[in-house]
């Protein structure tokens, strides 16, 4: 299955992963508003957008464009809900990075949640849902995500989903050098 022909519902006994929806768009302002959460946000190479968003107006924009960016093949966005709550708790976001370092053709994983969410049990859960469909769902060779050295509990949660350091940075479209990120294979 591709993701750019049909977002998945994912399913797991807490989360469910799938397309972000416009009415999503009150639930994701309380995750995109939570300075306690901003500084998780993986905002490397996205042209100065630091995905705080603290208006409905602003988190409405937000979704128009990443619909946008969807419809034309630039990366997809899922919503994660607590099913428990039947509410949205942050996005993933997927897609797969061409570059000439060593992160070529590697899917990229974006994890954003609320700062109460930010526990490694949980972000577990979400990665142990995520994990097994990006090969699929991007064809790509392998994983990358970001995880900067104060996020531990994150650190945890991906050491636990055989993530491991990766000892490259990664070269922005700038030439910048981002750092801290984890691959999987």
């Amino acid at each position: 299955m591709n993701i750019y022909e049909a977002i998945p519902v994912v399913e797991g006994e807490r989360f469910k992963l799938r397309a972000v929806e416009s009415e999503d768009c009150d639930d994701l302002l309380h995750v995109y508003s939570d300075k306690k959460a901003l500084p998780f946000f993986n905002s490397d190479n996205c042209d100065g957008d630091n995905f705080y968003y603290a208006t409905r107006e602003r988190m409405q924009e937000a979704l128009d464009f990443w619909k946008m960016s969807y419809e034309n093949g630039w990366f997809a966005r899922l919503s994660i809900v607590d099913k428990s709550l039947s509410s949205a708790i942050g996005t993933i976001e997927l897609c797969v990075r061409v570059s000439e370092d060593a992160f070529n053709n590697m899917g990229i994983l974006r994890i954003d949640v609320r700062s109460d969410y930010e526990k490694e049990s949980m972000l577990y859960d979400i990665i142990a849902l995520i994990v097994p469909q990006i090969s699929e769902l991007l064809g790509c060779d392998g994983i990358l995500t970001k995880a900067p050295i104060y996020a531990v509990e994150r650190i945890e949660a991906l050491q636990k989903a055989g993530f491991t350091k990766s000892e490259h940075l990664l070269i922005g479209k700038t030439g910048f050098a981002y750092d801290g990120y984890w691959t999987r294979h």
